[in-house]
């Protein structure tokens, strides 16, 4: 993938080749009408469940993590919520778009 999703975050002034981006949305509900969840967080965890990072997410519940080739958990904590652990593969020179939907 060379370039974010359609109503994604812009990757403008990112130098994509040179970087393994993990990147997404929040939802609450379906994933059709899901609404975005801002001021959630959203936690990088390495592959033994370690803590590397965290971001909160946007007014639209968009979030970007720049990372090390491989596989990651993000552990996602939202406001009257669950929290939800996605696992995601980052590889230098694509971006891993990852939607996460979290429910009550």
């Amino acid at each position: 993938m060379c370039g974010a999703t359609e109503g994604g975050l812009s990757l403008d002034g990112v130098n994509v080749a040179k970087e393994a981006v993990i990147q997404g949305q929040v939802l609450r509900g379906g994933a059709a009408g899901g609404e975005p969840v801002p001021n959630a967080y959203v936690r990088l965890l390495d592959r033994s469940g370690e803590f590397t990072a965290e971001v909160p997410t946007s007014a639209t519940g968009h979030f970007r993590f720049f990372a090390g080739d491989g596989e990651w958990t993000l552990r996602t904590l939202a406001p009257k919520a669950q929290p939800v652990d996605t696992r995601v593969v980052a590889a230098t020179g694509s971006v891993a778009e990852v939607q996460v939907l979290v429910t009550a």
